[in-house]
């Protein structure tokens, strides 16, 4: 006779609706006994101001250019840019290799002027202004001929290859549609000619019903752990309204993206009581002038930390060679990030 079905105890393959793959959950594996390694975690503390950091205001970046005395964001093409506007090349061809030019770059997206902050510890206010100022760069970035693909993405902390503390993320604008914004399109283009609705907005409202994955929502906004998350605290930010891109926010939703974005950071950092490292990244439409009704913009997050705030999630072995692989299950995730407090550990020691 077969055994009843678990999601907690029973190892299973979940589908992933936005890229067509799979993830194996292994919940039985978290009763084994873990001797993994254990770090000492020393918190540095940053000055407001770092004579020697190169995204400072009024500081200089590689020994060229100079930093205005900025006071709120800043914007910059990248002195060290992946990608370059002049790169255009014939493709190369030859039996089985293939190569051709990727025309583009890269712009850095200074949050605030202040170096000691994160996301989670600036004002909505000023997180508003970082929100305003991807929207500027999506319209302006897009609008350029051989830019059909804008990308928006924050690396933090030292293990996911952040080479600056300073609060800051970057756009990399190219030619070409990367291949994680493609696999989605496709997903949800398949979903919306059969359907004519949007494939996140029906999974956002089954997800809502359910409320198991919900970490916290505003009225525009949703924050939450997909079914199918791979890293361990992985979560998704959704908007309850189909629009496409960010520059379809409206004011109230502009600060309601804030908001979610400032109490998912939080809680992330109270969850080990340290500055949370992760990437997080918008996908949202094209800009290769094409329609995309049935985008629907969202922003990931995938931290790397697992059991302590320096055990980390390593992409090993069957991941590699398989397919990924989690052992926590996205719902007891789900609901340690819920019960987290919205305050930050640092204003919790002080009051």
């Amino acid at each position: 006779m077969m055994s009843s079905f678990s999601f907690t105890e029973n190892p299973h393959r979940r589908y992933n609706v936005l890229t067509s793959e799979w993830v194996l959950v292994s919940p039985h594996r978290t009763q084994r006994p873990w001797q993994g390694k254990v770090e000492k975690v020393e918190e540095e503390r940053k000055p407001d101001y770092d004579p020697q950091c190169y995204l400072c205001p009024g500081n200089s970046r590689a020994g060229v250019e100079t930093n205005p005395q900025y006071t709120e964001t800043f914007a910059f093409t990248n002195d060290f840019s992946s990608l370059l506007k002049d790169s255009e090349a014939e493709p190369y061809s030859e039996g089985l290799l293939q190569a051709r030019g990727e025309q583009g770059f890269c712009r850095v997206i200074c949050f605030s002027p202040n170096h000691a902050l994160t996301v989670p510890e600036m004002e909505i206010v000023d997180i508003v202004k970082v929100v305003e100022l991807w929207q500027r760069e999506y319209l302006e970035l897009g609008s350029l001929d051989y830019v059909n693909h804008v990308q928006i993405f924050e690396n933090k902390g030292s293990i996911m290859g952040c080479s600056n503390p300073h609060p800051h993320g970057q756009i990399w604008a190219q030619s070409s549609i990367p291949r994680e914004s493609e696999k989605k399109g496709i997903q949800q283009k398949a979903y919306y000619n059969k359907h004519k609705r949007s494939l996140l907005k029906d999974y956002l409202e089954q997800e809502i019903e359910a409320q198991i994955r919900i970490i916290y929502q505003n009225d525009a906004f949703v924050a939450l752990v997909p079914f199918w998350a791979v890293w361990p605290y992985e979560a998704m930010v959704i908007p309850k309204r189909h629009l496409q891109n960010i520059t379809q926010l409206e004011d109230n939703e502009k600060r309601d993206l804030a908001q979610i974005l400032k109490v998912l950071t939080t809680k992330f950092d109270n969850v080990f009581e340290i500055p949370f490292p992760y990437s997080a990244g918008i996908h949202q439409s094209p800009t290769d002038g094409q329609e995309h009704s049935a985008w629907h913009f969202h922003m990931s997050f995938y931290p790397p930390l697992l059991r302590s705030a320096t055990v980390k999630k390593f992409m090993v072995g069957y991941e590699m060679f398989g397919e990924a692989q989690r052992d926590i299950t996205p719902e007891y995730n789900a609901e340690r990030l819920r019960e987290l407090p919205e305050v930050h550990y640092k204003k919790q020691m002080v009051s």
